[in-house]
């Protein structure tokens, strides 16, 4: 069995040490994730400080938007956005890398103290008890501050992750 991670897609097309890791791992991705993607990919903002790396990653967004859009994907998506909490039939991206992408809800359980989709990562990890994975190190600080009891690793400790997290 794969191990689990919730995670935003964004991270995916950033790090892509994500899609290659050393045994199975599932990425939960909340479905309001998956819209930033398009917003990113349309404003004309860097996503990355470096402009090799800006153009690189944008890329790889396009790469994820026409993976989500493949009629096959499209169709599994489109099962999780009818109902609220709902997850998508595994995505397979690789032999070892699979998307489940979840309907979740921001229902401010944390007020102002996080954003809408912090909040979605926090309640997806609370839901399904697997672990979140971010570059945000404020995020980390915030769950860390507010005692909210999800485990929060930091995509850098990823190979950490594997290793420390149940199957």
């Amino acid at each position: 069995m794969s191990r689990r991670f919730v995670i935003e897609a964004v991270m995916v097309a950033i790090y892509g040490q994500l899609l290659a890791p050393g045994e199975a791992v599932q990425y939960l991705i909340p479905y309001s994730t998956i819209m930033e993607l398009y917003e990113m990919r349309d404003r004309n903002e860097q996503v990355m400080p470096d402009p090799d790396d800006d153009v690189h990653v944008k890329q790889k967004i396009g790469e994820l938007i026409a993976f989500f859009e493949d009629s096959f994907n499209k169709k599994k998506l489109e099962r999780a956005l009818t109902a609220s909490w709902r997850e998508s039939p595994p995505l397979l991206v690789n032999e070892l890398v699979s998307f489940v992408v979840v309907n979740a809800i921001d229902n401010a359980e944390y007020g102002e103290a996080m954003d809408p989709i912090e909040t979605e990562l926090i309640l997806t990890a609370l839901k399904w008890q697997i672990p979140v994975l971010t570059d945000q190190f404020e995020f980390i600080d915030k769950v860390i501050e507010s005692a909210i009891p999800v485990v929060v690793f930091d995509i850098d400790d990823f190979e950490y992750a594997m290793e420390v997290t149940n199957h």
